[in-house]
């Protein structure tokens, strides 16, 4: 089995990324649905507050790591040759990955308008979503608290998704299947 990862910055496009990877036939282990289960388990409300909070405890309490080490059991379960780890943005961060979650292979966003991000996060209607600059800026920097731009830093890859969902959807499709092709 081939693991890879896909990891960004809030509203950059994982869950397209996971939806298109999905439609290809490959598996998708989304890394914050750890956390959405513990604030779930909690009798809590998935916001966004609670689900840093919870992602923060899952890590004092079992290292900067133990998103990952939570999601290898879910990933072994999968039957398949390649499949795909969403590293979202209360997921791994690249600090110490393990062995299982070692391949970094990603992309990343290049946000040219803080707009249409914004427009994004509106259209997806998330309970933990922010709606405002200020907003977003604050998650970003907590994500980045995180480790993110380390992890957005070891991805073999960087797919820009500053176009239509079209020329998005031709680029994941070409990496997935260039990925599948490699031994």
């Amino acid at each position: 089995m081939k693991v890879f990862g896909v990891v960004g910055l809030p509203a950059s496009g994982k869950g397209e990324f996971s939806k298109i990877a999905a439609e290809l036939g490959i598996p998708v282990v989304v890394m914050g649905d750890v956390i959405r289960n513990a604030v779930k388990d909690a009798g809590l409300a998935p916001t966004d507050a609670n689900l840093g909070a919870t992602a923060n405890r899952l890590r004092a309490e079992h290292g900067m790591d133990a998103i990952a080490i939570l999601c290898v059991d879910l990933i072994k379960k999968q039957d398949a040759p390649l499949v795909l780890v969403r590293r979202d943005t209360r997921g791994c961060r690249g600090q110490g990955l393990p062995p299982v979650l070692s391949r970094a292979s990603g992309w990343s966003l290049s946000r040219p308008r803080l707009r249409y991000v914004l427009e994004r996060l509106r259209e997806r209607k998330r309970s933990d979503d922010v709606g405002s600059a200020e907003g977003l800026k604050t998650r970003d920097e907590r994500e980045k608290g995180w480790g993110l731009e380390r992890a957005l830093a070891m991805a073999d890859v960087r797919i820009n998704n500053d176009g239509t969902l079209e020329e998005f959807t031709k680029k994941v499709t070409g990496f997935v299947r260039a990925l599948e092709q490699e031994p």
